[in-house]
């Protein structure tokens, strides 16, 4: 009796992260990767749009609106932290624009907010790093697009490769990124960021890092990491440089 009324108090309380993501987001499980078991995350989506992966698209899953309605939504969970996973969405409109969805966030709920963008440079920084390999699965005007964010917060694009895609990310192979990083890289890049947190990364940073040797980050990571720290909290990600320190680094 005494084990049972020890078990009516419930499940252990989880601090929330609210998530949202573009309509056609495949890895959430991703990204609960990175999450130490006291944390839980909240997805929504944006609504659906019948277009490719391109600068349109990106201008519309980052609409204000939509994203204000997204928070809203989320917001009745109470999470402590929102967090906009869309890599392409948050670059688009510059580092005004990737600032601004946070904002818009937060003013539809009381959590703090993070873009993946926004993450990004935050992991740079926290890194010492402005040397960037810029690897993508987007067509050649996006990937541009994210080369123009990053010289705009005063990094440097040393290389750059996308995959051209206009859909289906999700189902990119690692081996596929991982050649497209070996074949970009170069002596002088001080990282590696892989961008959209629609492509598969997880198993393969902490690899590469290794082979590379230097420091390889990732969409989800970077966001996972970011909301984490606003939490208080150190993101699961054995041997990942970003995360060496943190109890999930090791």
């Amino acid at each position: 009796m005494e084990s049972f009324m020890r078990d009516e108090a419930g499940p252990a309380r989880q601090a929330g992260i609210g998530v949202v993501c573009p309509f056609d987001m495949a890895l959430d499980r991703e990204l609960w990767r990175w999450m130490p078991g006291d944390v839980s995350l909240y997805f929504t989506r944006t609504p659906f749009l019948d277009e490719p992966v391109s600068l349109e698209l990106a201008e519309d899953v980052s609409d204000d609106r939509n994203v204000q309605a997204a928070a809203r939504n989320l917001s009745a969970v109470g999470p402590k932290v929102m967090a906009y996973a869309c890599t392409s969405g948050s670059f688009v409109n510059g580092v005004a624009g990737a600032r601004r969805i946070s904002k818009v966030m937060e003013a539809a709920s009381s959590a703090q907010g993070v873009s993946t963008s926004e993450a990004l440079l935050e992991a740079l920084n926290y890194l010492g790093v402005s040397r960037v390999v810029v690897i993508t699965p987007y067509v050649a005007e996006l990937t541009l697009r994210l080369g123009d964010f990053l010289e705009e917060a005063g990094h440097a694009v040393v290389s750059q490769a996308g995959l051209g895609l206009g859909g289906g990310i999700w189902e990119v192979p690692y081996r596929t990124t991982s050649e497209l990083i070996r074949a970009a890289d170069v002596p002088e890049a001080d990282v590696v960021f892989i961008s959209c947190t629609n492509l598969p990364t997880y198993d393969i940073i902490a690899p590469l890092e290794r082979e590379l040797g230097k420091p390889v980050l990732s969409a989800n990571q970077v966001t996972a990491w970011a909301a984490l720290a606003r939490l208080g909290k150190a993101a699961v990600g054995p041997g990942q440089r970003l995360l060496a320190g943190s109890d999930g680094g090791d």
